[in-house]
């Protein structure tokens, strides 16, 4: 008798698992896999974000890593990012070098990146986390970055006492193995030519200081980025006519993404 309930009672369990519908459970179980997966997904992603601060002052951010390049403008400009774990600089000249600026940022926990003649700068009052002098073809691993000092200088006669060959630094940083070129100050020289596999490129172009915007377009056809940038387009005249640098690019290679960003707020 006992054995004949409990073979009864298996058999209505039997029944009433086979009345779940089979669509449902396989719904519920992609349900499932499908949000292990985007959250696996969301934490392991990271996005390049680029913010224009002003002329050549920027922020690049990655992950928990803001990187600020020629930090201008106070610490009001750098409202929203958090303290910078990099900091790049590339001349002496106060639209990329700005002492007050550093000294009112927190760069207690920053690794400032800059060359010799930056560096010397540096008053003994400035609370730097820690300084690295690089110098042209000079290189370093930070954070799991790449960080390469590019020459810049003019090559005009007329302008050769604004930026001398190696005084300061454009400099190429890999990120998550996107190569990243900021000019600095610089004419279409031949290192600028020269470069391979760049994603992202920011030339300026502005006289006296620099170049021309036909220069740039000349520059940038010859080393060919992926996406270009025009930035520190303003010059003693007014600024540069980025629109006409994005026409001629694409007029001599449609491959080449022009980004234009708001420099001047």
């Amino acid at each position: 008798m006992k054995y004949s309930y409990l073979l009864l009672l298996s058999l209505c369990l039997s029944i009433f698992s086979c009345k779940t519908d089979p669509k449902e459970q396989t719904a519920n179980t992609l349900e499932t896999n499908t949000k292990d997966l985007i959250i696996k997904t969301s934490t392991q992603e990271k996005k390049l974000s680029i913010s224009p601060i002003s002329h050549a002052t920027m922020v690049l951010s990655y992950g928990e890593d803001d990187i600020y390049v020629d930090p201008t403008g106070g610490a009001e400009a750098f409202k929203g990012f958090s303290s910078p774990e990099i900091v790049l600089i590339t001349d002496i000249h106060g639209d990329h070098l700005d002492i007050e600026t550093l000294k009112a940022l927190d760069l207690s926990h920053a690794t400032v990146i800059a060359p010799k003649a930056v560096v010397d700068k540096f008053p003994k009052e400035l609370k730097l986390g820690k300084s690295v002098t690089l110098n042209n073809g000079d290189s370093i691993n930070l954070n799991g970055h790449l960080f390469e000092a590019i020459p810049m200088y003019n090559l005009r006669e007329e302008a050769l006492k604004y930026h001398a060959k190696g005084r300061g630094n454009g400099y190429v940083v890999t990120i998550n193995n996107e190569r990243i070129y900021i000019s600095g100050d610089t004419e279409d020289i031949a290192e600028m030519r020269a470069l391979e596999n760049i994603d992202k490129a920011f030339v300026c172009m502005n006289l006296p200081y620099t170049m021309t915007v036909e220069s740039a377009v000349s520059a940038v056809l010859e080393f060919k980025p992926k996406q270009v940038y025009p930035y520190h387009y303003r010059g003693t005249d007014g600024f540069s006519d980025v629109d006409n640098f994005k026409t001629l690019v694409n007029q001599g290679d449609e491959s080449i993404e022009v980004v234009q960003l708001d420099w001047y707020k």
